[in-house]
């Protein structure tokens, strides 16, 4: 049974255990966001605990207060709550996990604003809100996932020994560390049909071992690679005869680029 609180004066009836549990559940869903986004790996009871936390702290709403008091109190339990869920390592830390928790809480409160537009809060049970308000976050993580995958790719301007200039869309894969045993250059892979116009009769061939196959690969040298103005010549070009791995990739960086180029 809903306990019930009538605010005197208004018009209003606000059932508590309903409004505590729908904050935490709403809560919850926030920092089990952030805590998937940020890769935080918090544990499944600290997320519940730290969202009940937030839902206690709601008593205070119910006592008369000036705004600006109310706006720093719920900076002050934003604080907490993303502190008790992911921990209190440093200030950035910190700071970092209380905005995305602000940005997941404005859209999904957006959301279900929009919802209370569209439909009156009649038509539409909490139940429905509670089923529905995960799809807006997933949507969120699914986005902040995919704009990471366009984080790691650049373009690469690759000089050749010929002279001939070719500019790549490239992806940085931290799992490709070929290298030429011999003249201990980096192997950077580019798909073959880029590379018709070149002089294919000059290639090395290169030996390589990886976790489960091992082969020649066909490589050719070059002058130069510059990304993001910083340029190389420690480097060949593989050639891929197949698809890379991403869609819309010409080129497959090796991890050494971390440490030189980028």
């Amino acid at each position: 049974m809903f306990i019930c609180y009538d605010f005197v004066g208004e018009d209003m009836t606000v059932y508590l255990d309903l409004v505590f549990a729908l904050n935490w559940f709403f809560d919850f869903l926030l920092l089990l966001t952030v805590n998937n986004t940020l890769k935080r790996n918090a544990s499944f009871f600290r997320l519940v605990f730290s969202s009940l936390f937030g839902s206690i702290t709601l008593l205070v709403l119910f006592f008369p207060m000036p705004s600006i008091f109310l706006f720093f109190f719920k900076i002050i339990v934003s604080l907490l709550l993303c502190g008790f869920a992911f921990g209190f390592k440093d200030k950035t830390y910190c700071i970092q996990n209380v905005s995305y928790f602000y940005m997941t809480s404005v859209i999904l409160g957006g959301f279900l604003y929009w919802l209370q537009l569209e439909f009156s809060s009649d038509f539409l049970p909490y139940l429905f809100f509670v089923i529905i308000s995960p799809i807006p976050l997933y949507i969120y993580y699914k986005e902040r996932k995919e704009a990471y995958r366009y984080a790691v790719h650049y373009a690469v301007t690759v000089t050749f020994l010929d002279g001939t200039v070719k500019k790549f869309q490239a992806f940085l894969d931290t799992g490709n560390k070929l290298r030429d045993p011999i003249t201990k250059k980096y192997i950077i892979l580019v798909r073959k049909e880029l590379l018709q116009d070149l002089d294919l009769s000059k290639i090395l061939y290169v030996p390589y071992q990886s976790l489960n196959h091992e082969g020649i690969i066909q490589c050719l040298r070059i002058s130069s690679i510059e990304i993001q103005n910083k340029k190389s010549n420690q480097y060949l070009i593989g050639i891929s005869e197949g698809s890379l791995l991403r869609d819309g990739v010409d080129c497959v960086l090796n991890s050494y680029c971390l440490e030189e180029l980028l």
